[in-house]
């Protein structure tokens, strides 16, 4: 079925030729299992992409059902526990495989020139998965998520000069609430993952002009 339709298309718009520039490329004969972990990382945010889009179906984010709308997911959703624990656990996981990735490409030297600016574009990467990590923690709106935000929000408000004004832009106010839960899952299922795109669609541009580097 999928071949018919790739065919079809195929016929219309002559996408042999693109799919082939794109897809077929020589792996040079150094590459091994430790240049992996950069694939593993990219199917895992794939993966919290999907089960967050499953999430956000029945997710309500205010603080009078956020909490019932999460144990509703688990617990009354067929296959909602599923769902629910493999976002969960691939979010710890993402960030083990993006640390991983980064010392596999420091241990090789694959940061140096002239792929500096690829190495940048994947420490914004990093920051980024901690971000979602961070604003996600807050989304199920127990006790647990609201007094660990309540303590990070409270580091970034000790920031001198600037910390109250800081602190007021993540909260949207002097304190915890509806407008926190309301800004953290925006940030989290639209501002983030917009420009963690746009940081892999350089990074993948990058890779494939640049080629693989070979260890130093």
């Amino acid at each position: 079925m999928v071949l018919r339709i790739y065919d079809w298309l195929d016929r219309r718009f002559d996408l042999r030729p693109a799919m082939e520039k794109i897809l077929i490329h020589p792996v040079p004969s150094w590459v091994n299992w430790l240049y992996c972990f950069g694939g593993i990382t990219f199917f895992l945010f794939v993966l919290q992409v999907i089960t967050g889009i499953f999430l956000m179906l029945y997710y309500v984010p205010s603080p009078d059902h956020a909490y019932a709308s999460v144990s509703f997911i688990s617990h009354d959703i067929q296959f909602g526990y599923l769902v629910r624990g493999m976002h969960h656990w691939t979010a710890s996981l993402i960030v083990v495989m993006v640390v991983v990735h980064m010392l596999r490409v420091f241990w090789h030297g694959a940061y140096k020139n002239p792929r500096e600016l690829n190495w940048v574009a994947g420490v914004f990467l990093f920051l980024l998965m901690m971000g979602f990590g961070f604003t996600g923690y807050l989304l199920p709106w127990d006790q647990k998520a609201y007094w660990a935000t309540s303590v990070g929000t409270n580091i970034a408000g000790s920031a001198p000069i600037i910390g109250s004004f800081i602190l007021k832009v993540i909260r949207g106010g002097t304190d915890l609430g509806a407008v926190t839960l309301v800004r953290f899952f925006t940030i989290h299922v639209m501002v983030l993952p917009a420009i963690t795109v746009v940081f892999l669609v350089a990074h993948f541009l990058m890779i494939r002009r640049q080629g693989i580097s070979r260890p130093f």
